[in-house]
């Protein structure tokens, strides 16, 4: 494993390849299009989505969460038509490819656009239309993951689940759960994820993000996830750890979200060092870029300004997340090569700022 007491390097990170595993679908939204689309449905936004910088949020209270939620909610209420389900996602695939992704798993859960689309099968039809249009056109190989709510009731996970099965030839390659994890527990869940792990789907629910290690070790024994959404909190139980390490369990880390958030005071304080060098697979991921500022390659520079990253760190970051994902064979020896030629390749002048 390489530590941050190598050589210093200044590599661009928005040309190291990798792959995005942790992105919501809404929360991905270019600012400027949610502007647009606000005028257009004559939504009246509130000064945090409008004011062009990322609002101030701490979501480690009920209150905070609660503002989160609505900031998120009153973005969504903006997509309301398949054109603009369709822009949201070529967008998200371009900045993708800006930002040096050659993979990408978006996360939705499709009954909350449902209303407005149609239904829920329409709606995750007309989203699963668009990310092959959008991988069609952009290049960028794209995949869904579809996520269940925890505030909701567990048999509409279930019906979620069934119908993420159903349509997994069309995209679908994972199933979530996600929202505010002090809420329901995951056991309550397992029948879900039980039926998507049948079907074939890899299991990825949030956990260790607003509560501590409990919530992960949850998730691994009642949800046996193969990744865990966000679970930096696992960083407070050496056993955990280990665990994660000795299964290969891939912790999607989102560092900028988690200072936004307030689960940490400072980008300092993101334990992205002990989960590295307890060998946590880790695949950094924006989360929520609308609402938090960053996008993807800016987690990148993230590590390696606060925290040391040198440039062999980062490659053996970008790594692991590919090996996360569910990309096919053949894509993900495409990506693991361009990480090592990056590696090999010539160090620029000044690295991309965060």
């Amino acid at each position: 494993m390489v530590h941050s007491s190598d050589p210093p390097h200044v590599r661009d990170v928005s040309l190291l390849p990798k792959a995005h595993l942790h992105l919501h679908f809404t929360g991905s939204m270019r600012p400027a299009t949610l502007l647009e689309l606000a005028d257009k449905y004559g939504v009246h936004l509130p000064e945090a989505l409008t004011g062009g910088e990322p609002p101030k949020l701490r979501a480690t209270d009920e209150r905070g969460w609660f503002r989160f939620q609505r900031l998120y909610d009153m973005a969504r209420s903006c997509l309301r038509e398949p054109e603009d389900i369709q822009r949201l996602v070529r967008e998200a695939a371009e900045e993708d490819i800006n930002d040096g992704s050659g993979w990408l798993e978006i996360q939705v859960d499709p009954t909350s656009y449902a209303p407005r689309l149609g239904g829920l099968i329409p709606a995750l039809e007309i989203i699963l239309d668009a990310v092959d249009s959008a991988s069609r056109e952009t290049g960028l190989g794209m995949r869904v993951l579809v996520a269940a709510n925890r505030m909701k009731h567990p048999l509409d996970a279930r019906t979620l689940a069934r119908l993420a099965v159903r349509y997994a030839d069309r995209g679908i390659v994972g199933f979530g759960l996600s929202n505010d994890e002090r809420r329901g527990m995951a056991r309550d869940f397992d029948r879900a994820f039980a039926i998507a792990r049948e079907g074939g789907l890899l299991a990825a629910p949030h956990g260790g993000e607003l509560t501590g290690p409990a919530s992960v070790r949850d998730c691994l024994d009642d949800l046996h996830a193969a990744r865990i959404g966000h679970g930096v909190r696992a960083a407070e139980d050496p056993r955990l750890l280990r665990k994660l390490a000795e299964r290969g369990v891939t912790c999607e880390v989102c560092p900028a979200s988690n200072v936004a958030l307030g689960v940490y005071e400072k980008p300092e304080d993101v334990p992205l060092r002990t989960l590295y060098d307890a060998g946590v697979p880790m695949a950094l991921g924006a989360d929520d870029p609308l609402l938090f500022g960053s996008r993807l390659a800016a987690q990148y520079e993230f590590a390696r300004r606060h925290h040391g990253f040198a440039d062999a760190d980062l490659a053996e970051l970008a790594r692991q997340s590919v090996r996360a994902s569910a990309a096919p064979e053949d894509v993900r020896r495409k990506l693991l090569s361009g990480i090592d030629d990056w590696l090999a390749g010539p160090v620029v002048d000044g690295a991309t700022g965060w």
